[in-house]
């Protein structure tokens, strides 16, 4: 699998198919509200791309629910894909790390790898191959107790595992003479040639040749001596370079020959710098999952004291970045523009902890809706959010592409029942006659493919038909739930009518609410039902036509928003809250 680039990952996974595939880091999402009609979805898109093409380069549509079947017939219509579907919008470990980072590769050195930390004063570098996967953690601590002369007696206090190559590199050395194992890893036994000849050759026949690496200066008895035994490398310091003689020599009995530029003491320290860092890598930590949400960042770096770094990695091993601590304290939060809706009850999940940049709606003012800082704010009454969005592509000059003007043309339909509902304006009527151009689509035949292209009383269960296009609303002290279908005639309601009123009574319960009805509309004949269940205080305050025990006759009624929950607020007005 080729590693994906540092510029983005791919989102695509637990996503539909014909889902948008998402490459940022940190979008501008651009939501509907929870269980979000054709108009927030629609919305969501044509705004989107509106911001895309003007201000907001990175803006991406999403959705906090799936599509209906309705606004799937205009997907498919519009050629375009669905939205990415999320539950919630709290920051996740690829918002919140740091991308830029420095690291160590696996082959390099103590002394560089520790030069590296202090330049950059850092206190941790995470390892990687060269294809950027994690191989672990590097911490200054651990690369220390490596680089300072060991405590060991004997030969530990002088065992260096590396390679010869490493030793030329941390030393500057002039490569005299280098063998065919000079890259190999070898256990080799340090020894500073500070004795007499005589003493240096019996010391040097204790030691196994191929793991011998004498140190000397000037002394070309003992480099001889050094050459002829066969030792694995010989480092002359200082800038000594030895003789043709003992460079032959060397060449005969496979001896690397180093030429050093520094004194002995100073050549062997460095050489002990010179070791592998692999021996100070940890890899029993806590990495995070790109995807992993804040809230578990917050928990699993609780649970690991004393980690400080905390790598961002895929399933793969691929690295993107890295969380520490001090990156918790003020986290990356989610950019969001809020359409067809205007408070966080309807908003999608974590909305109240992210950045709040625009909000346009067609709905009344409500909730609780705070921000820190002044945003873009567009509430008309008009009869659907995607006439104001179309507004914006006409004033700003700007064309939208065939399959977005579809789109814009679906929300206006949908929410005005095709310009019928009482809600509709001269705006609204102008951007569908301006959109229906542009997609080139008659609005007739239009409406009535997207109307019968899914009876959501004919297709769901009584759970999704309540749930489809609901709406939560706290009024004069009461918690209530308005949900709305729309069919062609009523003959899908009567079977389900029981079904439906136990949805209600499920709903009210599990919610906490006060209130909760359905109202369906006959598009045919702009008229609805309207199935309550609540206190028998409240059924005996609606004044609408009673056509059967929780049931109502709402002739001439389709808009829930300005016909049906201004009556049923003024209701709940008058009846004590206690009840």
């Amino acid at each position: 699998m080729d590693a994906p680039t540092m510029g983005g990952i791919d989102l695509t996974t637990a996503m539909a198919p014909d889902t948008e595939p998402i490459m940022l880091e940190n979008p501008t999402w651009v939501m509907g509200h929870k269980n979000p009609d054709t108009d927030a979805i629609c919305s969501a898109i044509a705004y989107a791309d509106f911001l895309r093409k003007t201000r907001i380069p990175d803006a991406v549509p999403a959705c906090c629910g799936p599509p209906n079947a309705r606004t799937e017939w205009v997907l498919a219509q519009a050629g375009i894909r669905r939205p990415r579907q999320m539950s919630d919008v709290y920051p996740t470990a690829l918002q919140i790390c740091k991308k830029e980072l420095v690291t160590a590769t696996k082959d390099m050195t103590i002394m560089e790898a520790y030069q590296l930390m202090t330049d950059n004063s850092f206190r941790n570098l995470p390892v990687v191959d060269e294809g950027n996967r994690f191989l672990g953690l590097l911490s200054l601590q651990d690369l220390l107790s490596l680089l300072l002369p060991p405590t060991g007696k004997g030969e530990s206090a002088r065992e260096v595992r590396t390679t010869t190559n490493n030793i030329a590199r941390i030393l500057g050395a002039e490569i005299v003479h280098l063998t065919d194992q000079c890259h190999e890893d070898t256990d080799f036994l340090m020894m500073v040639a500070g004795s007499s000849e005589p003493v240096m050759q019996e010391r040097m026949s204790r030691i196994p040749s191929d793991r011998l690496l004498l140190i000397t200066g000037d002394r070309l008895g003992v480099q001889l001596q050094a050459v002829e035994a066969g030792v694995r490398a010989l480092v002359v310091t200082s800038g000594f370079r030895p003789s043709d003689a003992i460079i032959n020599a060397a060449k005969a009995n496979g001896t690397a020959i180093l030429v050093a530029p520094t004194d002995t003491a100073s050549t062997t320290q460095l050489i002990r710098g010179a070791r592998s860092i692999n021996a100070a890598i940890s890899t029993d930590l806590l990495t995070l999952s790109p995807r992993t949400r804040l809230k578990a960042i917050k928990d699993g770096v609780a649970k690991h004291p004393r980690q400080s770094l905390f790598p961002v990695v895929d399933e793969d091993q691929f690295l993107f970045g890295a969380i520490s601590r001090t990156d918790l304290v003020t986290p990356v939060k989610t950019n969001l523009v809020l359409v067809d809706h205007n408070e966080f009850s309807q908003a999608v999940t974590g909305a109240d902890e992210a950045n709040i940049i625009e909000v346009i709606d067609h709905h009344r003012l409500s909730g609780n809706l705070v921000t820190k800082e002044p945003i873009r704010f567009i509430n008309k009454t008009v009869g659907s959010t995607c006439t104001i969005v179309g507004n914006s592509y006409r004033t700003h000059g700007v064309q939208p592409s065939k399959g977005v003007a579809t789109c814009i043309c679906a929300g206006i339909i949908s929410d005005t029942l095709l310009l019928t509902s009482p809600t509709t304006t001269e705006e609204d009527a102008i951007i569908l006659e301006w959109a229906s151009q542009i997609a080139e689509i008659d609005v007739d035949e239009f409406k009535e493919g997207f109307f019968t292209a899914g009876s959501v009383l004919r297709t769901c269960a009584a759970p999704e038909a309540v749930g489809t296009d609901r709406k939560e609303f706290e009024e004069n002290g009461y918690k209530l739930s308005i949900s709305q279908v729309e069919e062609i005639g009523f003959d899908y309601f009567w079977p389900s009518r029981e079904a439906l009123q136990e949805e209600l009574r499920h709903l009210m319960e599990s919610r906490g609410l006060d209130f909760a009805c359905l109202m369906v509309t006959d598009i045919t004949l702009n008229d609805s039902l309207l199935l309550i269940e609540a206190p028998e205080e409240i059924l005996k305050s609606i004044a609408y036509p009673e056509k059967d025990k929780n049931l109502f006759v709402l002739k001439g009624v389709v808009s829930r928003k300005k016909q049906l929950f201004p009556y049923i607020a003024s209701v709940l007005a008058d009846v004590p809250v206690s009840l």
